[in-house]
């Protein structure tokens, strides 16, 4: 069997050749005859957290569902202030790192949010039948808009609707979240059923596909999830990282006053979350892992686990950079997807318009 850098030239050398199938590995007649959508903001290049998370998952769905579609969500992202040259560049280093993780843009339609005008087409229909109270409890609200110095903007209150359409949309039947998404999902299912109560059957209910990974914490604040957006640059590992800033971050880590390596998240949350990245990174179960590491202090594991993770980056670190510098490419590939993801949503919608009444 290939190793995995070798197998992702293969999949690129296909794609530009126009060749449509070239995973020996996937048999097409087992994959699940469901679709599967999600979407990831555009915050450049994934930290660890978010490649463990959900990119990593969302590769290994590409073998097991027939229709599959990964959107880069970047309406989302202008909930908050941005900048827009930022947010360009960080659109094209997002492709880049999907498809350089192992996203095949043959396999998974691989799309530009904004480029599907249908999405916000639906997101208002929706929104018309979601009530306001619903939308105040959800925990993204209250997080994001409590750090705003005003109360927030309407984008960001009413955004969870946008993603509910983003699903709903392509009739999708499953949706690979995280815990913290679990609300968010709910609140599409509970919206399929209202519409199609008041329409007619027209949206499947999506069912959630949890991610087997554990989450993954700061390494400064085992308390909190790691994140981009975390001030202390410490906390967060980046896929494009050298070597020696991984090897940095893992060091200064948070652990706590007991050497040895165990795995307790509620008494020990530090060491807990290096065992967490240590399993996900190396396939390793946290026994084995703990059993493993007997006889090392947590300073000398720290030095495991930042090599574990820098071998795990390296060749993935390396097609990133490899694609960012094809910026055409980066582009044929979104517009390629929008095509394919207009394809579907384009009748979709026409059909939501006839049951409403416009047309």
């Amino acid at each position: 069997m290939a190793a995995p850098g070798v197998r992702r030239i293969l999949r690129f050398t296909a794609f530009k050749l126009g060749i449509r199938s070239f995973s020996a590995e996937a048999n097409p007649a087992s994959k699940v005859a469901s679709r599967v959508f999600s979407g990831i903001q555009p915050t450049g290049v994934p930290h660890l957290g978010n490649y463990l998370g959900a990119i990593d998952s969302w590769v290994r769905l590409q073998d097991e569902y027939s229709s599959i579609l990964y959107s880069i969500v970047d309406l989302h992202s202008i909930t908050i202030p941005h900048d827009a040259g930022k947010l360009r560049q960080n659109i094209l280093d997002m492709t880049a790192s999907l498809l350089a993780c192992g996203i095949n843009p043959e396999q998974s339609v691989l799309f530009q949010q904004s480029k599907i005008s249908e999405h916000t087409e639906l997101a208002w229909i929706l929104s018309c039948l979601t009530s306001m109270p619903r939308l105040c409890h959800l925990p993204q609200w209250k997080m994001k808009s409590s750090g705003q110095k005003e109360e927030g903007s309407l984008g960001l209150f009413t955004y969870p609707v946008l993603q509910s359409a983003d699903i709903l949309l392509y009739r999708s039947t499953h949706v690979p979240v995280g815990e913290d998404q679990i609300q968010h999902l709910e609140l599409a299912q509970d919206i399929a059923r209202i519409f199609n109560n008041q329409y007619g059957y027209s949206f499947p209910v999506p069912k959630a596909i949890l991610s087997k990974t554990r989450k993954i914490k700061s390494l400064r604040n085992p308390a909190v999830k790691m994140s981009k957006s975390d001030p202390q640059k410490l906390a967060t590992v980046t896929i494009t990282d050298s070597p020696e800033e991984i090897l940095l971050k893992f060091r200064k880590a948070v652990t706590d006053f007991t050497s040895e390596v165990t795995y307790d998240p509620e008494t020990r949350p530090g060491v807990s979350n290096l065992v967490a990245c240590h399993t996900a990174v190396t396939g390793l179960t946290i026994e084995e892992v703990v059993h493993q590491s007997k006889g090392l202090d947590t300073a000398r594991y720290k030095y495991v686990v930042a090599e574990a993770v820098i071998e795990k980056f390296a060749p993935i670190k390396n097609e990133i950079e490899r694609l960012r510098a094809e910026k055409g490419f980066l582009e044929q590939v979104l517009n390629r997807g929008a095509e394919r993801a207009k394809e579907l949503a384009g009748p979709m919608y026409l059909e939501i318009r006839k049951l409403v009444g416009f047309s």
